[in-house]
């Protein structure tokens, strides 16, 4: 079923933004594209891009011993299970996002997990197993880029193709495919993008799919319309879906205020400012800024503050740190490489930010992975960040301590396992290659790892807990 919104096509209509912003916006974030697909260019000639036949399926557990989990360097982390991108469908062999949902009745978890042609459906089983459940192709063509959140019991897909909207999947299909009353004869199942999804294509390509449960709005960021990735009126930034209603999305609008968006957390605000309590709050990390905004009122929302910082190259992601909402991580996706601030020295930077004043937030210190790395994506719980760093892949950090030292000096890696060991021998090199991004919410404790050139991978962290309480 195809969903057009008329009044996202006239919030676009109403809307102008300078063509100042949206040029340079554009030209960091082609900038960043460009570097991205010459290396993956270069790696595919190599035959990185093996797999099944470079990279072996594996359904048994491999523990972390002596630094290593087979091939894989790593600490407290054991390998449980793998599948490479040719083993769940895909025929171009290649992966970006990840994310997870466990059905609330029979608390079967399922990853969905991003490949440049498709998304790919798997089943976390008994002692972390995958089992490959099915797939559903990219709505329109191929391309490297495509980003997958979950509210309730749908998933929401989007992509940096042309004319590619968001599928909306409702995930209880998943249960059909492999019923409980016969679990171990089953095929799995291409899902049909005519029948078996809503598409919303009030919106074109995005490049990542931003979801606040709370509100059950969903935010495409990154957008474009065309060959320009800035042609359109909300200049790459928040566009609005409400998802109250699945199958039925209707947008409210677009967010042009501070051009192109890149990620952003959102929730509903109880921290210190107190003239904020009870508003929805977005953290946005756009390319050159930590920029807060208020979009409780979805026909006005509003920028709050707009935060640069020392070593800012491109603010890419972050997540908050407590329940509180004081302290927040930005990871910054061009600092290594470009060789800039803090990072100069190629090892994977963190910026650590006071957000307790959400007019002007505070960038308090930094910390430092001991690996050399580009970093992707983070998320924080319970005082521990999972972070996703290209060629370093999965490193544990305890930052729990940020209300004590809010400069980083006692944060501390308590795990981490490196899913590209072609750059061990040096420590790591600031490259795009290796990992994408990580699902750690699974109530089990199992963990997946997408990787570009190689597959998913189910991990389990067997470090320590937090030091502090938040």
């Amino acid at each position: 079923m195809k969903v057009t919104s008329v009044v996202a096509a006239a919030a676009f209509g109403a809307t102008t933004v300078s063509a100042g912003l949206s040029a340079e916006a554009a030209s960091k974030h082609e900038e960043v594209m460009a570097l991205k697909i010459k290396q993956w260019d270069a790696a595919r000639a190599s035959g990185l891009f093996g797999g099944s036949k470079l990279y072996k399926a594996l359904f048994s557990t491999v523990p972390c011993r002596n630094g290593k989990a087979g091939e894989y360097s790593c600490n407290n982390v054991n390998l449980q299970a793998f599948l490479s991108h040719e083993d769940l469908g895909s025929a171009s062999k290649a992966g970006n996002d990840v994310w997870g949902w466990t059905d609330k009745k029979s608390k079967r978890e399922f990853g969905i997990v991003g490949q440049t042609d498709g998304v790919a459906f798997v089943e976390i089983t008994g002692l972390g197993r995958l089992e490959y459940i099915g797939r559903l192709d990219t709505q329109t063509d191929i391309v490297s880029w495509r980003d997958i959140k979950v509210i309730g019991d749908y998933a929401y897909i989007g992509a940096e193709a042309n004319n590619h909207g968001i599928q909306i999947f409702d995930l209880r299909k998943l249960l059909d495919v492999k019923p409980w009353w016969n679990p171990f004869f089953f095929k799995p199942k291409v899902f049909s993008k005519e029948t078996d999804i809503t598409l919303f294509d009030g919106v074109g390509a995005t490049h990542n799919i931003v979801a606040h449960e709370e509100t059950n709005m969903i935010y495409a960021v990154g957008g474009r319309s065309g060959a320009n990735a800035r042609n359109t009126p909300c200049a790459g930034g928040m566009f609005m879906v409400d998802v109250s209603n699945p199958l039925k999305p209707v947008s409210p609008g677009c967010i042009p205020q501070d051009g192109y968006v890149h990620d952003a957390q959102c929730v509903i605000y109880k921290g210190p400012s107190a003239a904020y309590k009870g508003r929805e709050i977005c953290f946005n990390f756009n390319e050159d800024t930590l920029t807060v905004m208020d979009v409780t009122n979805k026909s006005a929302p509003a920028v709050v503050s707009r935060t640069p910082y020392e070593g800012n190259a491109y603010s890419h992601q972050g997540w908050l740190i407590d329940e509180n909402q004081s302290f927040l991580l930005l990871d910054d996706e061009l600092d290594e490489q470009n060789k800039v601030g803090p990072a100069a020295n190629g090892r994977t930077t963190t910026y650590i930010f006071n957000v307790a004043n959400l007019e002007a937030p505070v960038n308090t210190g930094y910390y430092q992975s001991p690996a050399k790395s580009i970093d992707h994506n983070q998320y924080v719980i319970d005082g521990l960040t999972y972070q996703a760093n290209y060629g370093s892949g999965l490193r544990v950090v305890d930052v729990s301590s940020v209300k004590v030292d809010p400069t980083g000096a006692k944060f501390k890696e308590t795990g981490f396992f490196d899913c590209h060991p072609e750059d061990d021998d040096v420590n790591g090199v600031t490259e795009f290659l290796g990992t994408w991004s990580v699902y750690p919410y699974f109530k089990s404790g199992y963990i997946l790892l997408n990787s570009i050139e190689r597959g998913i991978f189910s991990l389990k962290y067997t470090g320590k807990k937090a030091a502090y309480k938040l």
